[in-house]
């Protein structure tokens, strides 16, 4: 810290002066808030400096998009809104697609970006990147507020903290123009303006009556089903909802971030019989989960023609009855809800029908004998299957590493493929599926957890964030990246229709070396062309814990178009003549 900042800072005595730099910096560590996500730049470059010096962890990205997907990561991983710094206008909306992205999914998050002075703003005088962030930022996220004068600070920042983590988990802007930073106020009424967020997620407990009227509906099931959604293993209600799920004997299916809030391997689990349990079950119970695209709606072609009720469990009233009509709602956290429906069963609880499990566990069991077989080969080039069935047993002996996962092909076989053991170890696309989360999240990851962290990427997801690599040498972080290489986006293999020079839209450089890329940063670079390449190269990294890029030559052939997805894109009916 320099001098001038040192003797501003030193107090509170009488008589002493603070200034906003130091004002945000202690409201976030009275809120216990000690790691930032940041892009340095003008006008919070001093900032992040004053923040390394005050004893918070700044980690500096290439790119606030990726610095933000860290921050929505950390939120979710913490229950702590995670915090990501950008600079004003054009940084600004590069991290806004990660502030919406936080807000979609529910993950706490404080997108702080610099920006111009109101005066000029308003007048648009045009001053070095004006830009009226603060109207921008408010539909794409749960609330967004400005602060002015320093003596606010405390307040701005307690109120950004609440609204991020309370009720439904979001995203919140805060907006600080440049003039702000440098305002000064005595140093003891600066300390007392500082705000300590108390009880800032208040536990909210579901009405008894949704509780009676929840298990009125499951008991007359016949064929009862449990979804449970990353909403679920945000609540970190893990003992909770592991007593609910086994004292009710249902089948359960955990959306891709649920997975190992129980064992993927429980014997519950339907997972390995996804289309049979959505077709036949009669009730379905949502903890934490929504009926958007993910799960069609909760009707169609996917649903099958069984009737269907559904008690559905969500902190959000609002959420009830979007898509189908919800016969059971229950409102209120997460933990309250399952504890209050775990113990309203009692002891004079009957499990579901022995013919509706015998079911499913068949189902389950043929499905996971015929997979079984494309998991093991040892094809050279690789399949997606015989990649993900080596990288399988992997996780299952290192069951506390955490999953980041991305792509088209290569987030839809390892969402099936590759099981997970425990809670919050699998970091994959969410709610939008969007692409160019891979590194941010995996930093985040590595950076909130201390532990190890495998990234499996699809080449063309990695593409989005690929110089985030440089971030991960740079902090030594002990993550280890698979880009599933196929030459393309689905395949490598389409053909430019005119036979012109360009190649096709969905084709990238043949062969190429992106463990090259790792190794020019000082990390390790690994060029695998078998299952055996891949197992011995990411044990190897995880075992030594330095960064790794394993370049895996997938079969240029191997993918469909948009994994399984491909029936979302419209299809042309004008013949060409």
């Amino acid at each position: 810290m320099d001098t001038m900042a040192q003797e501003i800072h030193d107090g509170p005595e009488a008589g002493t002066l603070t200034d906003g730099f130091h004002l945000i910096i202690d409201a976030l560590k009275l809120n216990d808030i000690k790691t930032i996500y940041n892009v340095p730049g003008i006008p919070i470059t001093d900032l992040g400096r004053y923040m390394q010096a005050e004893g918070l962890r700044v980690l500096s990205f290439r790119h606030e998009q990726h610095a933000g997907y860290a921050a929505a990561t950390a939120g979710y991983l913490t229950k702590k809104p995670g915090i990501c710094l950008t600079v004003s206008a054009p940084g600004f909306l590069n991290g806004l697609t990660a502030l919406a992205h936080a807000t979609t999914n529910c993950f706490p998050m404080i997108l702080i970006s610099g920006s111009s002075e109101r005066e000029i703003v308003d007048l648009q005088q045009g001053d070095y990147e004006e830009m009226d962030q603060l109207a921008i930022a408010k539909p794409l996220c749960k609330a967004a507020y400005r602060v002015l004068h320093a003596e606010d600070i405390g307040i701005g920042i307690a109120r950004a903290i609440r609204a991020a983590v309370s009720g439904r988990p979001g995203g919140v802007y805060l907006d600080l123009p440049a003039k702000l930073m440098g305002q000064t106020m005595d140093a003891e009424a600066g300390a007392k303006s500082l705000v300590k967020v108390i009880d800032a997620a208040p536990r909210q407990l579901p009405a008894p009556e949704a509780i009676a009227r929840a298990l009125k509906v499951l008991k007359g099931a016949k064929r009862p089903l449990i979804i449970l959604g990353k909403g679920a293993a945000y609540a970190q209600a893990d003992d909770d909802i592991r007593a609910l799920v086994e004292k009710s004997g249902i089948p359960f299916l955990p959306m891709s971030m649920a997975k190992g809030l129980l064992p993927d391997t429980h014997p519950q689990s339907a997972g390995p019989a996804r289309s049979l349990v959505l077709k036949e079950s009669d009730v379905v119970v949502m903890i934490g989960a929504r009926l958007n695209w993910l799960l069609s709606h909760g009707k169609g072609k996917s649903w099958g023609d069984q009737p269907k009720q559904f008690v559905q469990i969500d902190i959000e009233p609002k959420e009830m009855d979007s898509n189908v009509e919800i016969a059971a709602p229950v409102v209120g956290d997460i933990g309250s809800c399952v504890s209050a429906l775990h113990e309203a069963m009692g002891k004079d609880w009957t499990p579901p029908p022995s013919e509706w499990t015998e079911l499913v566990d068949s189902k389950k069991q043929a499905n996971l004998d015929k997979m079984a077989p494309k998991l093991q080969n040892n094809n050279v080039p690789m399949d997606y299957h015989g990649a993900l069935g080596a990288l399988r047993t992997i996780i299952k002996e290192r069951p506390d590493a955490i999953l980041v996962n991305e792509g088209a092909n290569t987030l839809d076989f390892t969402r099936s493929i590759i099981d997970m053991f425990q809670p919050r170890k699998r970091l994959d696309v969410g709610t939008w599926g969007v692409m160019g989360i891979g590194m941010g999240t995996a930093i985040a990851a590595a950076v909130e957890t201390g532990k190890p962290v495998l990234a499996i990427e699809g080449d063309s997801a990695f593409g989005f964030s690929g110089m985030e690599i440089e971030t991960i040498c740079r902090y030594n972080l002990p993550i280890c990246v698979v880009v599933f290489n196929n030459n393309g986006i689905y395949r490598g293999t389409d053909v430019n229709p005119t036979g012109g020079a360009d190649v096709a839209p969905t084709v990238f450089v043949k062969d190429a070396r992106y463990d090259k890329m790792m190794e020019a940063f000082g990390g390790v670079g690994v060029y695998a062309t078998s299952p055996d390449d891949l197992t011995r190269a990411v044990n190897e990294a995880m075992d030594s814990g330095r960064p790794t890029l394993v370049n895996a030559v997938i079969d240029e052939k191997a993918g469909t178009e948009s994994g399984r997805i491909g029936n979302l894109n419209p299809q042309s009916v004008v013949a060409k003549k």
